[in-house]
């Protein structure tokens, strides 16, 4: 121990080698463990479970019988299997690409048109409008929608006759040809709020006087839009695209309600043939195999579009500093 004598008769002392003790870390981390645990036993172990089953040759009772990669084998031969894929490409168009591009121009118009115009509430009552899809239950949007596309005494067949188009009626859900369309149409109208609604909180928060500046230069409504709303709304635009994309590849609820894959497999997706495969078929391992593929197809997307949205936010920042 170290003693020192300060002017005054006052002594102090430190002891040698010392340490003060370091304050706890920072507790709130304590508060990220109930989220950790139920990922763990939501997401990670029921996934790694379903790997497991991957691998064996299983009925759903019984003892599995271990296989190794033969499932993944079969499933890359599997011509049922890249057709549902290709038809979830369709669904990629009609709940990411389309619903992204008709979002964005109509979130602008409502908010640069509509709510300068007639006010924000009124905004705001569309967009609630357009949003009301997302929150309708999927069982109940399909089955209005199976009553207006009926090909006998549905309200669109009905329509077209009462304005003279008749030869136009046609079986939406049961032609081959037209029920992949179909049901595409359907989940643009499911789809498109999501996207409005993030676009136009995304407008907010651009500065007003990019604006100002570019009208004072003369600048059209729609140069304004391509020159500053798209670049300013780039991380949303991530963000929307990355959730749109992945809602596509595991649609389910849509197709098993409007046609169930049908007709003769014109309408089915990787998510319902895993389905289809595992109850139907109680081929427990190959559905098994379906699901493990497409989540990891999933994750890969999902990485894509965080580590594009990332640099997005990262470079407006660098602009902005």
């Amino acid at each position: 121990m170290t003693v020192t004598v300060e002017r005054g008769g006052r002594v102090t002392g430190k002891r040698d080698g010392a340490v003060r003790p370091r304050r706890a870390r920072d507790p709130y981390v304590l508060f990220l463990l109930p989220g950790a645990l139920a990922f763990l036993t939501v997401v990670v172990v029921p996934f790694l479970m379903n790997t497991g089953v991957s691998l064996t040759d299983w009925q759903g009772v019984g003892r599995p019988e271990w296989t190794g990669a033969a499932n993944y084998r079969e499933l890359m031969g599997d011509a049922e299997f890249w057709e549902s894929f290709r038809h979830s490409l369709f669904m990629v168009v009609a709940m990411a690409a389309l619903p992204t591009a008709i979002g964005l121009v109509l979130a602008a118009a409502l908010f640069d048109h509509v709510g300068k115009h007639f006010g924000s509430r009124t905004a705001a009552v569309l967009r609630a409008c357009f949003y009301l899809p997302q929150v309708l239950p999927v069982a109940v949007a399909g089955i209005v929608w199976s009553w207006i596309l009926a090909p006998d005494d549905g309200s669109l067949n009905a329509l077209l006759q009462a304005v003279g188009l008749g030869s136009w009626r046609q079986d939406w859900l049961g032609d081959p040809d037209l029920a992949l369309w179909s049901v595409m149409g359907v989940m643009v109208w499911v789809q498109l709020g999501f996207p409005l609604v993030v676009f136009m909180a995304g407008l907010e928060r651009v500065d007003p006087q990019l604006y100002e500046a570019a009208e004072l230069d003369g600048a059209g409504w729609w140069r304004r839009f391509l020159h500053i709303t798209l670049p300013q709304i780039r991380p949303e635009t991530y963000v929307v695209l990355t959730w749109c994309t992945i809602a596509a590849l595991k649609v389910f609820g849509a197709v098993y309600v409007l046609t169930k894959g049908g007709p003769g497999g014109a309408t089915n997706v990787p998510s319902y043939f895993s389905f289809a495969t595992f109850f139907e078929k109680t081929q427990v391992g190959y559905g098994a195999a379906i699901c493990t593929v497409l989540t990891m197809i999933i994750l890969a997307l999902s990485l894509v579009g965080l580590r594009l949205q990332t640099r997005a936010e990262d470079a407006e920042e660098g602009l902005r500093t």
